[in-house]
This record gives C-alpha cells, sequence and structure tokens, in this order.
C-alpha cells in the first residue's frame, strides 16, 4: 500500500533565519509521501524570498496581515485539504526534526482511525535531552495548559505512547476527518492556546488526541530565559479568557478564579527586583480583553 500522504505546513513571521534551518531540517525526513508547505504570515523580514532562493521546490503561500497563528495557519490547513492530502503536519518554524519523526507519527496515527491527532517527544534545542513536552495536560488555573515533563531530563520516564489531553501545536499531525470534522483552527485566539482549543473540538467529534514517544523534535526555545514577558503574558491571559470562555463549568471557572487571584500579586512581587512587574499587569489587561472579543461558533475546513 501507498504511503498516506502528509502535508507539513511551516508557519513564519519574521523569522528569517531560524525558519531555514527548520526547512534544512525538514527537507531531510525519511518519509517517503510528504510536502513542505510554508506560510508567510506577513513577514517584512525578507523571509519570503529568502525561503524561495534556498528551497525552490517548496510551495510557499503568503499572507499580507500577520493576524495572530490561526489566521495564518489556516491558509495553510486550507491548501493541504484542498489538494488532497491524507494528514497535516502543522509545525512551528524554529524546530528540528528527528528524520524518522514523521514516519513515527504516521505509524501512530494510522494505528487506529479513532486517533485525530498525534505529537512527538519534544527537547529544548540546546540541551539535547532535556524535555520541552511528553503531550499536553487541560487544567483550570492561572493557565489552562501545561506540558507534561518539562523540564526534566530525559531518563525514559515518558517512554509509552498514550492518549493526551491535546498535542501541543510545536508539532502537530492530524488526520484529514479530523480537520474536516472539528473545522479549522479558532482565529479568536493571536498567540497561544489555539492547539489545545482544536483538540477539544476534535475530541467532542470523537476523536482522540496521542503522544508517539519514538517521534523525536527539538524546540529552539530558551530553558533558562523563559517567556514570562510582558508581550507573551497579554496574549496568554487574552487567550486563557477565550479558552475559558468556550469550555470552562461553573466550577472551573471558581478554580481558574482562585488561583489567578492568588498567582497575580506573587507574580507581581517575584517580577518587581528585575523590573519586570508589566508582565504581571499586562497579564490582567489580556484576561479583560479576552473577556470581551466576539467569538466564532464554528470555522469550516
Amino acid at each position: 500500500m501507498s504511503a498516506p500522504r502528509v502535508a507539513v505546513v511551516v508557519l513564519n513571521y519574521n523569522g528569517k533565519d531560524v525558519t531555514l534551518k527548520t526547512l534544512a531540517s525538514l527537507v531531510e525526513l525519511r518519509y517517503p509521501a510528504y510536502d513542505v508547505i510554508v506560510v508567510d504570515n506577513g513577514s517584512t523580514d525578507g523571509s519570503y524570498a529568502a525561503v524561495a532562493a534556498a528551497f525552490p521546490a517548496l510551495t510557499q503561500l503568503r499572507v499580507e496581515e500577520n493576524r495572530g497563528i490561526s489566521h495564518g495557519l489556516n491558509h495553510g490547513l486550507r491548501h493541504a485539504l484542498e489538494h488532497g492530502y491524507d494528514h497535516v503536519l502543522a509545525c512551528n518554524n524554529d524546530v528540528e526534526a528527528d528524520p524518522d519523526m514523521l514516519g513515527e507519527l504516521v505509524r501512530a496515527i494510522e494505528s487506529d482511525p479513532s486517533i485525530g491527532c498525534v505529537g512527538p517527544k519534544t527537547y529544548y534545542y540546546a540541551d539535547r535531552e532535556r524535555l520541552w513536552s511528553a503531550g499536553g495536560v487541560l487544567r483550570f488555573k492561572e493557565s489552562v495548559t501545561r506540558e507534561r515533563g518539562m523540564g526534566e531530563i530525559d531518563r525514559g520516564q515518558y517512554d509509552r505512547d498514550g492518549e493526551v489531553d491535546y498535542v501541543n501545536g510545536c508539532a502537530i499531525l492530524m488526520r484529514r476527518s479530523a480537520l474536516v470534522a472539528a473545522g479549522l483552527w479558532d482565529p479568536a485566539y493571536y498567540l497561544g492556546v489555539e492547539d489545545a482549543d482544536w483538540c477539544v473540538r476534535a475530541r467532542r467529534q470523537g476523536f482522540r488526541c496521542r503522544y508517539a514517544h519514538r517521534a523525536r523534535l527539538w524546540h529552539m526555545v530558551s530553558h533558562s530565559i523563559g517567556v514570562y514577558k510582558p508581550g507573551r503574558t497579554f496574549h496568554t491571559g487574552r487567550s486563557t479568557a477565550i479558552f475559558l470562555r468556550k469550555y470552562a463549568r461553573p466550577w472551573q471557572w471558581l478554580s481558574f478564579a482562585l488561583f489567578y487571584a492568588a498567582s497575580v500579586p506573587v507574580a507581581f512581587l517575584r517580577e518587581l527586583p528585575r523590573g519586570n512587574q508589566a508582565a504581571a499587569i499586562t497579564k490582567l489587561k489580556g484576561v479583560w480583553e479576552g473577556l470581551r472579543v466576539p467569538l466564532e461558533l464554528r470555522h469550516a475546513a
């Protein structure tokens, strides 16, 4: 039997250098039936021309205005569906894939038609044995997502495939039928939680989310610096509020409120000596905006 066709969709916004590194990794995947599609999400740093020059055989789509991850990624997802691919791998532009990663992901998703998406074991790029994610966990605290195993040295403690709450959008292989059933990614989110949102909708359509431990990926994020910065915390708060409005039950709202009321003052005091207390304030502003932003009910594929 022929191998299922996979579209590998890479979203880039002003990340020329890391995107070129990522593409150099992805074109070396040892899988017989895949195409890489680059979605340029309104970049102004020359990314589009640089990718075209370095990888002229790749398909590249251009989005004129950056309106967030979901809006940009959906251009690639539509392209993949229109061109008849069996699965779509949505992939960050700052990763390095093991050559066998895609084959392992396809093997996992093809093992059971009820599996709607699957993700790899992901490490920190600069700390090759330190885990970044071994599948996602949903919760209703100060944030709604958590990466299982984050920061742990890999000693085989997650060397078992299994069902997870969600797969991180850093690299998520989605079955075509799950995309059609659940719809595209929700453009109400700008940065963060859009992957968990899609997984929740896929699960509500009867599909399962899986973690495949033999598939390996390295993510170009820093373990030591972290992401508690005003721009990031604003979108964390905003996306969390949107997710709560869509899915939280009364007791989950209460859990979030209690954890949030305790965490914000702690974060403010923790960041005060660093002069980064604005990050705690902007997170509050993000929650407030997320409580007011209009929501769409359906995102048809």
